[in-house]
C-alpha cells in the first residue's frame, strides 16, 4: 500500500461521514487530499458553513434536525464512517438511516469507529481483537451494542485506544496549565496519534474485510504520569508534581477512566493491512508534536507561559 492513493483502489471515491469529530476529521482530510470527494454531518449550521469553507459538503444531523439531503449521500456514497456515539437509547445514525444504508447500491465500506473500551478493565493483562468484550455500564455498554449492531451491516470496526494529535495532548495541557501528573499504582493504557487512526483507515478501504475489528493502537501502553513528565522534558521543563489517585478531585468520568487497566495488541493492522505506525509509542507522536509547535515557550524565550 505504500505511495498508493486511494484513488488507485476506488476511483473517485464519495464518503460520507457521520459526526466530524476530531479523529474523523483527520481521516476525512486525508483522504480529500487522496482525491475523495467528502461530505459530513456534524450537529450545528455554525461548523457546516466552516466546512464548505474547507471544501467538505456539510449536512446537519442532530437529535433536533436532521438534513433530507442525507438519504440521499447515503445511496450516493462509495463508503460510510461513522463516529457519532450511541446513547442510552442505541446508535442515532442506525436509528435513523439503518434501512437507508442497507439498500445503499454503492455502498462498499463501512467502518465504525469505537472504543477498547469495550474490553473494560483487565488489571493491565494483554488483549487483541479475539479478548471477548466485557464492558461495564454506561457508554462502554452501549458502544458493544453499537458494534454488533453495525458488525451485522457488514461494517469494519476501529476499536482506538487514547486519542491525542494536534493541539489535542499533553503538551497542549502543560500550555494551558491543566497537566497534572496523578499516579495510580498498575493503571497503564495505549494510545494513538489521529495520523495513524487515518493510515489505518486508509489501509482498510484498500483492503475491505466486512466484519472485520481492529484494535488502532500505539506499541506501548504507559502509565500517565510518565507521559505527563516526557511532555514536560520536551519543553525544557520540570513535571508536574505527582498526585495520589486517593487524592485527585476527579469527574466521574474521569474517575471511571482510571479505574480500568490494558495493553493492548496491534499486531492484526501490521500483519493484515499492512501499516506500520508513525508514531508507535507517546515519545515520537509527543516529540513531533512539539516540533510543529505544540506545548508552552521554551524557557529564556521571552514568551510568558499561559496561566
Amino acid at each position: 500500500m505504500a505511495g498508493r492513493s486511494i484513488l488507485d483502489y476506488r476511483g473517485q471515491m464519495k464518503l460520507l461521514v457521520f459526526g466530524l469529530g476530531f479523529s474523523a476529521r483527520h481521516v476525512a482530510e486525508r483522504l480529500q487530499a487522496s482525491g475523495a470527494q467528502v461530505t459530513a454531518t456534524v450537529r450545528t449550521r455554525g461548523k457546516a458553513e466552516g466546512l464548505a469553507r474547507a471544501g467538505i459538503t456539510a449536512r446537519i444531523f442532530s437529535p433536533e434536525y436532521i438534513d433530507a439531503e442525507i438519504a440521499q449521500d447515503i445511496s450516493d456514497s462509495d463508503a460510510i464512517l461513522v463516529s457519532v456515539p450511541p446513547g442510552e437509547s442505541g446508535d442515532p445514525v442506525l436509528a435513523a438511516f439503518a434501512g437507508a444504508i442497507a439498500a445503499a447500491p454503492n455502498l462498499r465500506w463501512i467502518g465504525y469507529l469505537s472504543t477498547v473500551g469495550v474490553y473494560g478493565d483487565r488489571a493491565g493483562r494483554w488483549v487483541d481483537e479475539a479478548t471477548p468484550t466485557m464492558p461495564g455500564k454506561g457508554r462502554s455498554r452501549n458502544r458493544t451494542l453499537a458494534e454488533q449492531a453495525w458488525l451485522a451491516l457488514g461494517a469494519h470496526v476501529f476499536r482506538l485506544s487514547g486519542i491525542y494529535g494536534p493541539g489535542r495532548n499533553q503538551l497542549a495541557q502543560l500550555a494551558a496549565g491543566t497537566a497534572r501528573r496523578i499516579v495510580k499504582p498498575g493503571q497503564i493504557f495505549n494510545r494513538i496519534h489521529v495520523a495513524d487512526i487515518a493510515a489505518v483507515i486508509e489501509a482498510s478501504l484498500a483492503k475491505p474485510r466486512p466484519g472485520a475489528i481492529y484494535n488502532v493502537t500505539d506499541d506501548e501502553a504507559a502509565p500517565p504520569q510518565d507521559v505527563v513528565a516526557f511532555a514536560a522534558r520536551l519543553c525544557g521543563l520540570a513535571p508536574p508534581p505527582e498526585i495520589p489517585f486517593e487524592a485527585a478531585e476527579l469527574s466521574p468520568m474521569a474517575r471511571s477512566f482510571y479505574g480500568e487497566s490494558r495493553r493492548i495488541r496491534n499486531d492484526l493492522i501490521r500483519n493484515e493491512l499492512g501499516v506500520n505506525l508513525l508514531y508507535p509509542t507517546y515519545r515520537e507522536g509527543l516529540t513531533a508534536l512539539r516540533a510543529l509547535g505544540d506545548g508552552p515557550a521554551a524557557p529564556g524565550s521571552g514568551v510568558p507561559l499561559k496561566p
